[in-house]
């Protein structure tokens, strides 16, 4: 079989696992936010998002990435396509948002106080509509 459609299959299975990360991340922030440092839900939440992060979070995005690259090289024609351009911006604003998710996140960790739920919530849908946009191009390439 095909390599590329190994890597291909690698890549979108490593994309689940990181819009998987990237919707639960600012729920269990939001959990911590609703505690207090020291308190069990506030420790088991730290620690469950620092799981998250370690574990599926920063080598999901980076295989992505990794992934997606090596696709490019094996098929250097698809960078020529307008909607592969429009993919690859949004998986770089997708890629914005796990950084700031990680900023919010220490924050909550620190107990600075300046980290909203409220904020966390309407932020939770960002990767969610971002990855509709990454669909589209990907299946329907409009252009």
């Amino acid at each position: 079989m095909e390599i590329y459609l190994w890597v291909k299959s690698a890549h979108v299975i490593f994309v689940i696992a990181l819009m998987a990360g990237l919707l639960i991340y600012p729920r269990y922030k939001i959990h911590q936010l609703s505690s207090r440092l020291g308190e069990p839900l506030f420790e088991t939440m730290k620690e469950a998002s620092a799981r998250l992060k370690r574990i599926i979070l920063t080598p999901s995005l980076l295989l992505v990435w990794g992934l997606g690259i090596w696709m490019l090289i094996l098929n250097p024609d698809l960078l020529s396509q307008g909607w592969m351009l429009v993919k690859l911006a949004l998986v770089a604003v997708i890629t914005a948002v796990h950084a700031y998710f990680m900023v919010l996140g220490r924050k909550v960790d620190a107990v600075s106080g300046t980290v909203q739920a409220k904020t966390l919530r309407m932020l939770n849908e960002v990767p969610f509509i971002l990855m509709i946009g990454v669909v589209i191009m990907v299946i329907v390439r409009p252009f």
